[in-house]
């Protein structure tokens, strides 16, 4: 219950900076940054849907151990993708570890009925919160976008949800 309260707390602060700066006439942040086995990935806004609490994921059997089965969010069923394991990380996670994470369903307008598994939600990001960037490398998957480095050191890699969303092996769900 208190990792509810905590994302309905994290939805809150973040649906109110993003009316804030909207109101300002600042600039609005581009990304959701999210954290996946140890990777860190930032997901356009444009792209990005609803934020939803881990649990009540029914596995489909014969499928890619990547796509974690589907669950009931807000009346629709929804295909579950586990993104680190889908980007080939090794995402072995505990109950414990699962029920820390969030669903991302991706935004209704991709036509894509799918959610992201993400162990971690790092905020709201602008490209002010980075000191410099790389484009893709010519071997990266045609859904990766610029990389990113912060102030701290860490890479942000950033990721086309669109064009994930329509990639074939997305789309391919059977094993």
């Amino acid at each position: 219950m208190a990792n509810r309260e905590a994302l309905k707390e994290l939805q809150t602060r973040l649906a109110a900076r993003l009316q804030a700066a909207r109101g300002e006439g600042s600039s609005v942040s581009s990304w959701l940054a999210v954290e996946s086995a140890g990777s860190r990935f930032l997901l356009p806004l444009g792209q990005s849907g609803e934020i939803f609490p881990w649990g009540g994921v029914q596995a489909v059997p014969y499928t890619q151990p990547w796509f974690l089965g589907v669950a009931n969010l807000r009346g629709s069923l929804t295909g579950v993708v586990d993104l680190a394991a889908l980007l080939g990380a090794s995402a072995a996670r505990s109950d414990q570890a699962l029920a820390e994470s969030s669903l991302l369903a991706l935004n209704g307008a991709l036509e894509v009925n799918a959610a992201l598994l993400v162990d971690k939600l790092a905020g709201l990001r602008g490209a002010e919160a980075f000191v410099s960037s790389e484009p893709a490398q010519d071997d990266a998957p045609p859904y990766f976008g610029t990389t990113y480095l912060d102030s701290q050191g860490t890479r942000w890699q950033e990721l086309n949800l669109q064009a994930l969303s329509q990639h074939p092996a997305f789309l391919s769900i059977s094993a």
